[in-house]
């Protein structure tokens, strides 16, 4: 299949940070540029060429961008053309601690904050809902590659690394694959996400001065396709692969301050993502022959992602802070040199050789039933289309001999199969008079190779043959010669004409039984047409829609049918709106906190006014400064061409406006000074009020949320412990852990499905494969410990410190 060539697309996640250089690092009108200036370092000299501002062009650049925006611009079209057989893949890239795990997997603890490999999951098993037609099979697998060794995530063995198998990679026409990486089965979403889950708690994580939860190890989580055709017919199907693949973060050894283990980790990162810029220099030009791929397990994985027939995106994850402008060039870097990376990107389109027998053989059937459908329309006789057995071929045998004897003068033609059989049987005879013709030449003469030189030779020396080879004496009486005669020497021979028989036909050519044709309106009922699937297809969506839909009722409405009335704390029927409670709480019991937070707001407003003018103020001496210091330096370049005039003392003699321009330039200076130093006050200024400001915002906002859920939302069965002399005093802690006290973790992840499956259906594989995973662990854990108390009978462990695990299970 023909393919074109696509350069890979390349997109740049800015981490959010609350201290963004905005004087350092610009975003073009486009959102795809990136602008970095660094001002020069004034300190080594005059003479310093080193570059101070770089511009970057790439496919998008996702700044304060949600979870749900970065997938659908970054992988959602991928994820599409995967499921019609073009392979994919998707990289994350950057210094260590940008974000590039919180991008590729995201957060298991909330649903909105999943990465990308949860969201394609989540499309792919959608478009199985979608494509009826397709029967789609899909299968995932997990690797990490730690220290350049490559273990499996989901392995039995993978727990501990004591344990872990290593694997080794493998290339064969199909590409390059790793041996013994273990390729599990998901019929359905749920399952694919609990083995995510579970390959994430197996993998390598380390901590360091940059990063509390840092990836030791590059992981790829492979998402396997195959879409077979549900009618029978179709033989032909597509395959396709996913690969998501987050890469470690590159380290600076200086600022991680990684030592022992973690130096030798750190090490190892660093090697393996130098050798992928080397490959990715090497793939970007075009001149290259050779390709490095075989330097480190990373690149050689990742062999056919990088320039082979997939499409591929990478995610430059950068840190906007200045003190990490070094490694945010070198990530921007990589990723303008991925863009001129080129893929070509193909159908993985196979046959099944089982089904394609099958349906050959209904070909064959089918093509045998119309051809006794036409013999029957034009009155023949039954023909039979079977492969010739002996007597068959016996007797064509017999029939050919004899019309090469003249004894008949037509051969009968009955089917396609005879006539093949009849030329067969004429080079066969052949080949037995040719033989026949050589036996009775040895009987009576001895034959010589005329390219057997020696035998040749030696017979030439005894006089028998001349130099050109032709015999020597007298032709025998008896004797013939052998040669070709021309064109004209040849008899004419008597043309047979062969007729096609109609009505006579060998009796053992025939055969009785043949099989009977199958009409159309048979046909039609052996497969549903595509009219029957379209509509069972609809009809399916639109029960499972109106299956799907939700109840009309909302969530507050719940909680305030659910909250009864209290004799201490008044409620309503029903909880009003929280702006309008807000509103209503900033008037009486909030009016204090209300009424501090407007007067540091209309303080905050002052100082921010006044810091406006001092710098607009500080501006303008600074130009003026900068004009007396030209006037200045004009009037000295003046002053010495014309020459200098020196006094008795030796000192340079100046003119009345020269001095006065310097005594100028020493006052604004002074007057800098004390301009500066103000604004450094209102400064400080600014940012204690700003603290002040919020501060109160967050006081009145959480006494709100207080109040709030003390009035309307805390059910009568936690009133008696918040009754006056009860355990637990108003305010002492949130409404979600009131309304927890007595749940346990199946209660609790109930409670959360009833919360957010109204708002969300789509989250529940989600939570559901999140549970198995923690049960899994905690069980795993429980056996641990029980395993621990088994190996020491002697002792006995107080209840107090057994683990919280043991008692979960117990």
């Amino acid at each position: 299949m023909c393919a074109s060539l696509k350069k890979v697309s390349a997109f740049a996640r800015v981490k959010p940070t609350a201290d963004f250089p905005q004087d350092m690092m610009k975003f073009g009108a486009d959102n795809k540029t990136i602008e970095i200036y660094i001002e020069r370092d004034r300190s080594k000299g005059v003479v310093n060429n080193k570059q101070t501002d770089w511009s970057f062009k790439l496919n998008g650049v996702l700044q304060n961008a949600t979870q749900d925006v970065v997938y659908d611009v970054v992988a959602k079209d991928l994820v599409s053309q995967a499921l019609n057989g073009y392979n994919g893949t998707i990289m994350c890239y950057g210094q260590t601690g940008a974000g590039k795990t919180f991008t590729m997997t995201g957060t298991t603890g909330n649903y909105k904050h999943r990465g990308i490999i949860p969201r394609a999951i989540q499309q792919v098993f959608k478009s199985v809902e979608e494509h009826g037609s397709q029967f789609i099979t899909v299968r995932i697998s997990y690797l990490e590659i730690h220290n350049e060794v490559i273990y499996d995530l989901l392995s039995a063995t993978s727990l501990g690394s004591e344990n872990a198998t290593p694997l080794s990679i493998v290339e064969g026409p199909q590409g390059v694959s790793v041996k013994g990486l273990t390729v599990h089965s998901a019929p359905h979403e749920e399952v694919a996400l609990n083995l995510l889950f579970e390959g994430d708690t197996n993998r390598s994580v380390g901590q360091h001065a940059l990063n509390r939860h840092s990836s030791r190890s590059h992981c790829i989580f492979t998402i396997y396709i195959e879409c077979h055709s549900r009618i029978l017919s179709d033989a032909r199907y597509v395959t396709s692969k996913i690969n998501l693949v987050d890469l470690a973060g590159s380290e600076r050894l200086t600022k991680t301050k990684s030592e022992g283990y973690g130096l030798k980790e750190a090490t190892y990162i660093n090697r393996s993502l130098s050798y992928l810029e080397q490959v990715i220099i090497a793939l970007s030009d075009r001149n290259r022959e050779h390709v490095p791929f075989r330097q480190s397990k990373l690149t050689y994985t990742l062999k056919d992602s990088l320039g082979g027939n997939c499409n591929t995106v990478l995610v430059a994850n950068i840190c906007s802070e200045a003190v990490h402008v070094v490694e945010t060039l070198s990530t921007l870097r990589f990723a303008t040199r991925m863009k001129w990376v080129t893929t070509e990107p193909i159908v993985n389109e196979k046959i099944d050789s089982e089904r394609m027998v099958k349906n050959l053989e209904k070909e064959v059937v089918y093509l045998k039933d119309e051809l006794a459908m036409h013999n029957s329309l034009l009155n023949r006789p039954p023909v039979s289309y079977e492969p010739l057995n002996e007597i068959q071929v016996a007797e064509i045998n017999s029939q050919v001999r004899r019309f090469l004897e003249g004894t008949i003068d037509e051969l009968d033609i009955v089917s396609i199969r005879q006539i093949h059989e009849v030329f067969n049987q004429f080079k066969i005879i052949l080949s037995q008079q040719e033989q026949e013709v050589e036996a009775r030449l040895r009987s009576k003469f001895t034959l010589i190779d005329k390219n057997d030189f020696a035998t040749l030779s030696a017979v030439q020396k005894a006089g028998l043959v001349d130099s050109e080879g032709h015999l020597v004496g007298e032709v025998d009486s008896h004797g013939f010669g052998i040669g070709v005669a021309p064109f004209s020497a040849k008899p004419g021979g008597k043309k047979t004409k062969a007729k096609k028989g109609k009505d006579q036909v060998s009796p053992t050519t025939r055969k009785e039984g043949a099989t009977s044709p199958v009409s159309g309106k048979d046909l039609e009922t052996v497969s549903p047409s595509r009219s029957q699937v379209g509509a069972a297809t609809k009809d399916l969506e639109t029960k499972e829609a109106s299956a799907r839909e939700p109840d009309a009722v909302s969530f507050d409405t719940q909680r305030s049918e659910s909250a009864p009335k209290d004799d201490v704390i008044s409620r309503c029927s029903s909880p009003p709106a929280r702006a309008a409670a807000f509103e209503d709480f900033k008037n009486e019991r909030g009016s204090e906190i209300n009424r501090i937070f407007k007067e540091n707001k209309t303080i905050l407003s002052d100082r921010r006014k006044k810091l406006n003018e001092a710098a607009q103020r500080l501006n303008l001496l600074k130009q003026e400064m900068d004009t007396t210091k030209q006037a200045l330096e004009a009037m000295k370049s003046e002053r010495e061409q014309q020459g200098e005039y020196l006094n008795d003392e030796g000192q340079i003699i100046i003119d009345e406006e020269e001095f006065l321009l310097i005594m100028k330039l020493k006052d604004l200076k002074k007057q800098h000074r004390l301009d500066f130093s103000e604004l450094q006050d209102l400064r400080a200024e600014v940012q204690y009020c700003q603290h002040l400001v919020d501060q109160c915002r967050n006081r009145l906002i959480t006494e709100f949320e207080i109040w709030y859920n003390e009035s309307f939302l805390i059910p009568e069965e936690a009133q008696e412990a918040l009754r006056p002399g009860g355990a637990i005093r108003l305010g002492m802690i949130p409404i979600n852990r009131v309304l927890t006290l007595d749940e346990d973790e199946e209660e609790r992840f109930d409670r959360m499905q009833e919360e957010v499956l109204p708002f969300c259906p789509d989250s529940v594989s989600f939570y559901n494969a999140k549970a198995k995973v923690d049960r899994k662990h905690k069980y795993a854990g429980a056996m641990t410990a029980l395993e621990q108390m088994r190996k020491k009978p002697g002792s006995v462990q107080s209840a107090k410190k057994k683990p919280a695990s043991v008692f979960s299970f117990v």
